[in-house]
């Protein structure tokens, strides 16, 4: 089928230490051995992308057209407040400042795999999160032809 790249699923929750470091879910990490990008995400949470997923993201947005103030605006929100990082010899990564403090992340942080990337997640941001999407969850699906 052409599909190399492992899925992204399910929810965790872990705490982050003194350094601001959270551990990648042992079954996620082997997909960060390239190293990783982490972003804002659309909601207040932190996007974490494959660095192969990344550049493929990277691409579909450097072929919008400068001159539209939407595509600025995007590639704003997306590049200027993305951050490299590569998992340590503990499955770990640092949660940089800025991207903690927009997803509004203490001490703890719920991880959810959402496909082809995993989002980080305070624990209230997600609990409400999870309380939309269930209410919404028959409209969501409406109108989507998934076979």
């Amino acid at each position: 089928m052409g599909f190399t790249a492992k899925m992204f699923f399910g929810e965790y929750e872990y705490k982050i230490d003194a350094k601001g470091r959270v551990a990648i879910p042992p079954k996620f990490r082997e997909e960060f051995g390239w190293g990783l990008v982490l972003s804002r995400g659309m909601e207040l949470c932190i996007v974490i992308y494959p660095l192969t997923e990344w550049e493929r993201i990277a691409q579909k947005l450097v072929d919008l057209p400068p001159t539209r103030s939407k595509a600025r605006r995007v590639n704003r929100f997306t590049f200027a407040t993305a951050f490299y990082a590569e998992l340590d010899t503990q499955g770990r990564i640092v949660l940089p400042g800025p991207l903690r403090q927009y997803a509004e992340i203490g001490s703890s942080v719920i991880i959810a795999g959402v496909n082809n990337y995993v989002e980080l997640w305070s624990k209230a941001n997600w609990e409400s999160e999870q309380a939309l999407m269930e209410e919404q969850a028959w409209q969501l699906s409406e109108g989507m032809e998934i076979r």
